[in-house]
């Protein structure tokens, strides 16, 4: 028993070793960085064009909650992006007809490797996506909100 003891004492002092209480401040400072930049766009992407995949939101996302708190309308110019702070306008340009629409960033996504935007149902519409369902497109941000949200 009293050999127990004076392992668990070790272990307690090794720990307490291994991270130093400056140690401990910089983890501590480094997750807490993390943490305020968990959810915000990299300011420089959100001036630059993008270009990559689109694709539009299921019609079961109707009335589901975006990002913003507001509820997705299939049949708004609502769109998804991971980099454009929210509240953004961008024009989104059909690279496989020229077709374009204007947008406004209320939510995030898309989650699928090389794609840039989710776009709703109408936008999709608009840019002659809906029959192929992902398609080549352009981003250009045209108004960025100072205070995004």
């Amino acid at each position: 028993m009293r050999g127990l003891k004076l392992a668990a004492i070790c272990v307690a002092f090794g720990l307490t070793a291994a991270f130093s209480p400056a140690e401990s401040r910089e983890v501590k400072r480094e997750t807490t960085a993390r943490a305020a930049s968990a959810g915000k766009p990299p300011p420089r992407a959100a001036h630059r064009p993008q270009r990559g995949r689109a694709s539009f939101y299921a019609n079961h996302f109707h009335g589901k909650r975006m990002a913003n708190g507001r509820r997705f309308n299939r049949n708004s110019n609502a769109a998804a992006s991971r980099t454009l702070p929210l509240g953004t306008e961008a024009r989104v340009k059909n690279l496989e007809n020229g077709r374009s629409a204007i947008v406004t960033i209320q939510d995030r996504g898309p989650f699928k490797r090389g794609r840039v935007i989710d776009v709703s149902p109408r936008v999709a519409s608009q840019l002659g996506m809906r029959e192929d369902g992902v398609v080549m497109v352009e981003v250009v941000p045209l108004s960025i909100p100072s205070n995004p949200g």
